[in-house]
């Protein structure tokens, strides 16, 4: 068995490789949105579904890509937590999620901002990212596998 330093390396190139291949997915597939606008959305889409995935009867009925997350159970994230989460000025935050409210992409709830199931955009639903998604989780388990790294419990 490699040391654990060793491995903590693998893990850490491996996984920045499977991050940026997703966010340039992402940067390619919305090509007319600016990517930190793209940032901006999908941490508001995860803070969204925090709750879900927390609840395995939840998580298996809205784990299928035929099933969406209703507006109406999404959990809201504040524009300040938004701003501590992402490293970015409060202000520059307000600004961009103005921009998106217009665009109809993302809404203000009593918890927080959601992004709206029914966007144009598809933004947590777009089948296309998810399968792109799944190939490169695929790709990022082969490339531990080849350093030596089987599971959790080898780390």
């Amino acid at each position: 068995m490699q040391k654990n330093s060793d491995l903590i390396r693998a893990v850490s190139r491996h996984s920045v490789a499977y991050i940026l291949l997703s966010m340039s997915e992402l940067f390619r597939h919305y090509d007319d949105f600016d990517p930190l606008d793209l940032l901006i959305i999908h941490a508001i889409l995860n803070a969204n579904v925090i709750n879900i995935m927390k609840d395995p009867k939840l998580d298996k009925r809205f784990g299928s890509i035929h099933a969406v997350e209703p507006d109406t159970i999404k959990l809201g994230v504040s524009r300040a937590a938004l701003s501590r989460f992402l490293g970015l000025p409060l202000e520059t935050v307000r600004r961009r999620v103005k921009r998106l409210k217009k665009r109809d992409i993302l809404s203000d709830e009593t918890s927080g901002l959601i992004v709206l199931e029914a966007n144009a955009y598809r933004f947590g639903n777009n089948h296309e990212l998810q399968l792109a998604n799944i190939s490169l989780v695929r790709k990022l388990l082969r490339d531990l596998k080849k350093a030596g790294i089987n599971g959790p419990e080898e780390l």
